[in-house]
């Protein structure tokens, strides 16, 4: 660990935040003091809700303002009470003093500019740079960050990027100025493992090369043994214990510290009968997208997003699916759901739908279902969630009168572990794990046969993804569900599939039983992935496996 002047850089002291909500104010964060020092970096944990994200923003005074208060508190930067100062002085220090990643890049990036507008756009406003000058400092830093053949993306818009290629374009911008201070909110939470350590690595060689500061702001216990010198453990808007990382998770004093270090998805996924009837069949599938240029476009070559892969499952049976951004998972699962054109053979419950017409698939609709990753974005803000989990009913089962439907929804959200009285509500009145149950719900209340779960826990607390596992092995027991588990996280994968395949460029680089994957790995992809999931834990502070 690298040694501090006596001053912090950044000293957070007494810190409260308010939020008006009609004649009441909410307390979310309740006097929190931590303190930063130049190359340090300090994790703040904690649970969805703790506080932690907005005690960061606070730090900028980026929250929504009148509506957010500060009934006690100073943030100290460079001996400057950024929260008494005024806007003028706070454009000075945002953005080059202090710089913010966020959580999900795809939201923070604007989707109608190009990679080099955005990030040229921050050395233009605060460095005052020429066009040309920009440019260059832009493909430098698209360099830096790792972004391969740079002058081949300047003219990208996120949408075309993957999520590691997003995430480090949004490193990119916040680096562009030099910051003394990086807050960084969740950066690796939706990325692949061996994306999320080289994202983590890469900030950690950026941190070294400027002695910037860091800011880390997580739930993944795993990033911040191996990453951080300190550690603030936040729950209910307070930091309840403190210290250097090595003695907070070897020694840990506090309840909710054990409780955190206790909460990863565990157990065996349930044994399935590899004599039971097959639910999912594809043969030599492939989802090829045309490249086309020039005046007439004609098509040029093919993304293969899908080369020739095989998949059966069985019932009561889950086939996990694994491999980095781009690799094609998603794309393999909505094209078995027939969601996407592909060619190739595919068989639901014996029978060939390939070349079934959009009609012809309503029917099986109600068999073969999807949870998807973000629970938030999966779920109508405009419908209550009764009218959420009972749509497919009024679609599949229209003769249902309105009482029995009202029962089968009520009978579904008390199955995903949710009080049924809550239906009436919406979607914004749950935590993201409670969301998660009711897309869970929403699935399970039309009784599928095969379900597709892509990502479901990714964007989870480490004790809801350990819940929502239990609730979905549960569930997978209770009626022989045959599953198609997508994921990145490998953790997630060995507590809940029973065979694993690895997917790279659209094939298949190994595939088997998932305890063969695991612990005796063939391939190199397959050897690197699983160093990145699970050496992330035992690797030294500041250090990150490759």
């Amino acid at each position: 660990m690298s040694t501090y002047k006596n001053q912090p850089l950044l000293s957070v002291e007494d810190l409260s935040v308010a939020f008006q909500q009609g004649d009441k104010k909410n307390l979310a964060v309740d006097r929190v003091s931590f303190s930063l020092n130049k190359g340090e970096t300090v994790a703040l944990v904690g649970e969805s809700g703790s506080g932690k994200s907005v005690s960061a923003l606070s730090v900028l005074k980026l929250l929504p303002y009148p509506t957010a208060s500060h009934p006690t508190g100073k943030v100290m930067f460079n001996g400057v009470d950024l929260l008494s100062s005024d806007e003028k002085t706070l454009r000075k220090v945002r953005g080059n003093e202090i710089s913010m990643i966020f959580q999900e890049p795809m939201t923070s990036l604007n989707p109608l500019h190009p990679v080099e507008k955005q990030i040229a756009e921050v050395l233009k406003v605060h460095l005052g740079m020429s066009d040309t000058k920009a440019r260059e400092r832009v493909l430098e830093l698209l360099t830096q960050v790792g972004i391969r053949d740079p002058e081949t993306r300047l003219s990208s818009y996120p949408h075309q990027l993957s999520g590691g290629q997003r995430q480090r374009v949004m490193i990119a911008m916040t680096l562009a100025n030099e910051p003394d201070l990086l807050i960084a909110d969740e950066p690796t939470t939706a990325l692949d493992v061996t994306v999320q350590a080289q994202i983590l690595k890469l900030l950690k060689e950026l941190q070294a090369e400027r002695g910037m500061a860091l800011l880390f702001i997580t739930h993944d216990l795993g990033i911040v043994r191996k990453f951080a010198d300190r550690v603030c453990v936040m729950t209910d808007g307070k930091i309840v214990e403190e210290g250097p990382v090595a003695e907070i998770f070897d020694n840990p004093q506090h309840a909710y510290t054990r409780h955190l270090l206790a909460a990863e998805p565990k157990g065996q996924p349930p044994v399935h009968d590899e004599s039971k009837p097959v639910v999912v069949q594809a043969d030599d599938l492939k989802v090829w997208f045309p490249i086309k240029r020039g005046f007439l476009r004609r098509t040029v070559d093919h993304v293969k997003a899908v080369d020739g892969i095989d998949v059966t499952v069985r019932e009561g049976q889950t086939l996990g699916i694994v491999g980095e951004s781009g690799s094609g998972k998603t794309t393999l699962g909505l094209a078995i759901l027939r969601m996407i054109s592909s060619t190739g053979r595919i068989a639901f419950k014996g029978k060939d739908i390939q070349e079934n017409s959009w009609k012809d698939m309503r029917p099986l609709r109600r068999d073969m279902q999807i949870v998807f990753q973000d629970p938030f974005g999966a779920l109508s803000p405009r419908m209550s969630v009764a009218d959420i989990v009972g749509e497919g009913l009024l679609v599949h089962f229209p003769k249902l009168s309105s009482q029995e439907r009202d029962q089968k929804v009520a009978k579904a959200l008390v199955e995903v572990g949710l009080d049924a009285t809550t239906r009436f509500r919406y979607p914004h009145e749950f935590s993201g794990g409670q969301r998660q149950r009711i897309s869970i719900a929403r699935a399970m209340v039309l009784e599928p046969k095969f379900v597709m779960l892509d990502e479901p826990t990714s964007a989870l607390d480490m004790s809801v993804q350990a819940q929502v596992v239990d609730l979905l092995r549960d569930l997978q027991k209770k009626h022989g569900l045959a599953y198609l588990f997508i994921s990145h996280d490998l953790k997630v994968v060995r507590a809940l599939a029973n065979d694993v395949v690895v997917m790279r460029s659209g094939k298949v680089v190994e595939s088997g039983k998932s305890a063969d994957i695991f612990d005796h790995p063939q391939t190199g992809y397959t050897k690197a992935l699983m160093a990145a999931a699970f050496k992330l834990e035992t690797a030294p502070a500041g250090v990150v496996s490759d």
